[in-house]
């Protein structure tokens, strides 16, 4: 892990759960990222929860070029910043995945059947 009190925070995704779900939630948009849930920067944060493993219930998606799938982990959506769990899952050009954290406020979510995800702590500049 890194010491740069601007590190991300947050968990990668396992790449075998990364695969399966590639194949269940085939990518809307030409950039495919799908590989990480957020916590947060390490200098904003609080504790980052311990968790292995969390469960995709829903997706969100712009129509603009930004989709995301929203993640429950220990029984919350919710992150502590008052945003929600997900995974930026792709991008129409020009789009950032900093946008998913919009576009679910703005347009909420839809519920999908149930997927858990492994997830391995990690931080990243």
């Amino acid at each position: 892990m890194s010491g740069d009190a601007s590190a991300i925070l947050g968990w990668k995704i396992d790449p075998d759960d990364r695969d399966r779900l590639l194949r269940r939630f085939p990518p809307s948009y030409g950039e495919t990222v799908a590989d990480h849930v957020t916590f947060g920067r390490r200098d904003k944060t609080s504790a980052i929860p311990q968790v292995d493993c969390g469960t995709v219930v829903g997706r969100a998606d712009d129509g603009e070029g930004v989709e995301a799938l929203v993640v429950e982990l220990a029984g919350s959506t919710d992150r502590w910043d008052g945003s929600t769990y997900h995974i930026t899952w792709s991008l129409a050009e020009g789009r950032e995945p900093v946008e998913s954290n919009a576009v679910i406020a703005r347009c909420g979510w839809r519920e999908t059947d149930p997927e858990q995800v492994g997830l391995i702590r990690a931080d990243w500049p």
